[in-house]
């Protein structure tokens, strides 16, 4: 996930304000996010750590996912999106009016 830093602090705040039990899932989701740097093109860098860590191998898709961003392999948002279009619309959207 990719957060604008306003957004980033929400998001933190939260998961900081979880009970122990949470400990090791906040250790995760804290101990492992890092700024990343916007290039003179506009361009986010994106280490490598963490293209290894998300399955990144070349080609990517970013999802805006309103407060935050989805950074994907394209190949596998492909396979997950077909796995899920395969299956029933979720519940949640049943009384949704696009």
């Amino acid at each position: 996930m990719i957060f604008p830093r306003n957004e980033w602090e929400k998001f933190r705040e939260r998961i900081a304000s979880l009970p122990m039990q949470a400990q090791w899932w906040k250790r995760i989701f804290l101990g492992n996010a890092m700024d990343v740097d916007i290039d003179a093109s506009g361009r986010v860098l994106v280490s490598p750590e963490l293209r290894t860590a998300a399955g990144i191998s070349k080609d990517m898709i970013l999802l805006g996912m309103g407060s935050y961003f989805e950074l994907w392999d394209a190949a596998t948002y492909a396979a997950q999106e077909a796995e899920q279009m395969k299956g029933e619309m979720p519940d949640v959207f049943r009384d949704f009016s696009f």
